[in-house]
C-alpha cells in the first residue's frame, strides 16, 4: 500500500449519520489493515446557534420537524438505522442536545496529541450510547481523560475561550468550501463524499487505490 493518503472527515458528535457513517468507515479499515488512510476529523456544527445550555433533544426536534410524535418517530427511525449498522444508540438515555463548540475544541486539542480518532468515538459513545451531556466541560474533561489526555489540563483550556474562534472559522470555511452536511469525507484532498457510506463503498476505494499503486 502507497504512503498515507488523507482522509478529511467533517463530523458533528450529535450527528446520529456521522455515528452511523463513522461505524461504517471503521468496519471497512478493520477489514482492510493495510489502508492507506490517514484520518483527520473536522469541526462542522449542525447547530451553531444552539444555546450554551444545550435544548432538549424531543423538544429540539419538535419544533424543527413538526411536533413530538413526529420527533419520536425520527429518533425511532434514525435507531433502527443506527442498529444495523453496528452502531449504539440508547434514544432513551438521548435526553439532551448540547453545544459542541467545546466537543470540538476538545477533538482539536486529542488530534495534537495524536488521539484525534479516539476521542471522536468516545464523545459519539458517550453521548448515543450513555446519554452523557458532552457540552459539559467536566464531563468533556472525564472523557479526555479516558482516552490517555491530561484531565486536569483540558479542564483548564475548557474555562478558556481558547481555540473556540479558529474552530468556528474552520466551520464556516467548510460551509464555504461547499460542505453543506456531515459526515462528509474528502479523499486524497480531491474527492468529495457526502453521507453515512457503507463498508462497502469505502472497501472499493481502498481496493481501488491498492490497484492503481500496483498498476
Amino acid at each position: 500500500m502507497p504512503a498515507a493518503i488523507r482522509l478529511d472527515i467533517f463530523i458533528d458528535p450529535v450527528c446520529p449519520w456521522c455515528l452511523i457513517g463513522k461505524t461504517h468507515l471503521d468496519r471497512a479499515l478493520e477489514s482492510r489493515p493495510d489502508h492507506p488512510f490517514q484520518v483527520f476529523w473536522h469541526p462542522f456544527q449542525l447547530n451553531p446557534d444552539m444555546p450554551k445550555e444545550g435544548v432538549g433533544h424531543v423538544d429540539f426536534l419538535a419544533d424543527k420537524f413538526g411536533g413530538p410524535q413526529r420527533a419520536v418517530q425520527m429518533m425511532l427511525q434514525v435507531a433502527e438505522h443506527a442498529k444495523k449498522a453496528g452502531a449504539e444508540i440508547d434514544m432513551d438515555k438521548c435526553r439532551h442536545l448540547p453545544n459542541t463548540l467545546d466537543a470540538h475544541r476538545l477533538i482539536h486539542w486529542a488530534g495534537i496529541e495524536g488521539k484525534q480518532t479516539p476521542m471522536v468515538s468516545r464523545l459519539m459513545r458517550a453521548h448515543w450510547k450513555e446519554g452523557a451531556n458532552i457540552g459539559d466541560p467536566a464531563t468533556l474533561a472525564r472523557l479526555a481523560g479516558e482516552v490517555g489526555m491530561d484531565a486536569a489540563a483540558v479542564a483548564r483550556l475548557l474555562a478558556t475561550d481558547a481555540d473556540a474562534d479558529d474552530i468556528q472559522s474552520r466551520d464556516m470555511d467548510a460551509r464555504q468550501k461547499g460542505v453543506t452536511a456531515v459526515p462528509t469525507f474528502l479523499i486524497a484532498q480531491q474527492y468529495v463524499v457526502s453521507g453515512a457510506q457503507p463498508p462497502e463503498m469505502w472497501r472499493d476505494v481502498i481496493d481501488e487505490l491498492a490497484g492503481q499503486v500496483q498498476g
